[in-house]
């Protein structure tokens, strides 16, 4: 049997990166996806329960999945480079447990995390594993400001 890669061990975390958000980009998503007030307009939400513009949550999820993406794709070429073995992903189950616990203001920086919290063989597909992390961003006061748990379907070759 084929030992798991580091990042697939049961607790092992990973620093996705960093993002931080501006008030122009902040602005630009919420008018696309998520059109509340406290998105689109700095005087708007200054008169708000958030005292100034805030990143949607969506925005904030949807960074973490580049940030995440962004790993993987860096873990992939550093593999092909040295010639190591890694899973090939398969689709996500889902996510559970999103919890957006602080705004995110414009000009906060939010580093990313994911923490593998199981990883266990698919009863019902040889050679697959099932993953679930936990993920989260924190801003720069080391706050968490969104968590959930995510988990993802590998295929050891």
């Amino acid at each position: 049997m084929t030992p798991l890669p580091d990042f697939m061990q049961p607790g092992h975390e990973e620093n996705l990166g960093a993002h931080t958000f501006t008030a122009e980009e902040i602005i630009r998503f919420a008018g696309r996806f998520d059109p509340q007030p406290f998105h689109l307009s700095e005087e708007a939400a200054r008169n708000s329960i958030f005292g100034g513009l805030c990143a949607s949550g969506w925005h904030t999820v949807s960074v973490w999945m580049r940030k995440q993406r962004e790993t993987a794709e860096a873990r992939s070429k550093e593999a092909l480079k040295t010639g190591g073995k890694l899973p090939q992903a398969g689709v996500s189950p889902g996510f559970r447990d999103l919890r957006w616990l602080r705004p995110v203001m414009a000009g906060d920086t939010i580093t990313y995390y994911s923490k593998t919290a199981t990883c266990r063989p698919s009863a019902s597909r040889p050679g697959w594993y099932i993953m679930e992390a936990v993920n989260r961003g924190e801003n720069q006061h080391g706050e968490t400001v969104i968590e959930f748990t995510g988990s993802l379907l590998l295929e050891m070759r």
